[in-house]
């Protein structure tokens, strides 16, 4: 297994994991028919850097990373994450988050948010919980969730400098 830097090649694979999702409605806030040439540009062209995680040379998953804001809060970063259904539940986003804040070090950020988490995703809320993020904010009824309707979408952050409060 490993996580390596996304190529304008690696996309032929990473769409499929993308569409999957964005299809699904209950995740991001990405139109559920998203176009290819629209998923490509908001997951490998927009971003600072897009990243895979591969083993067998299968990619299983993949997310981004990028500046949550611009100016003085360009400090913060915000990343995405997708894992391929057929390998959930093998630990692959934890693993990618993780790798995402020693990246987020390296390029020089200090705190990582995520923006839009549907309190659905119950998943994801506990593990992003696990990996030390804090609920910050909750907009109440801010995503519209395919089956559970209007649901609250969390505000998730985490210092990442060490040895300094956040």
């Amino acid at each position: 297994m490993t996580i390596r830097e996304a190529t304008a090649a690696d996309f032929d694979e990473i769409w499929p994991i993308f569409h999957e999702v964005a299809a699904a409605g209950e995740t991001y806030a990405y139109p559920r028919n998203i176009t290819q040439a629209e998923a490509l540009k908001l997951w490998l062209t927009t971003p600072l850097k897009t990243f895979v995680f591969e083993d067998q040379d299968q990619i299983l998953g993949t997310y981004y990373i990028k500046a949550n804001q611009q100016g003085p809060g360009d400090h913060v970063c915000n990343c995405g994450y997708m894992v391929s259904s057929a390998a959930r539940g093998r630990g692959i986003a934890a693993t990618m988050c993780d790798h995402s804040q020693h990246i987020a070090l390296e390029l020089g950020f200090k705190a990582m948010q995520f923006n839009f988490v549907a309190s659905t995703n119950e998943g994801a809320v506990r593990l992003w919980q696990r990996l030390g993020f804090d609920v910050v904010g909750r907009l109440p009824k801010a995503f519209k969730h395919p089956v559970s309707g209007y649901v609250d979408a969390l505000v998730m952050y985490k210092w990442l400098e060490p040895g300094t409060a956040g």
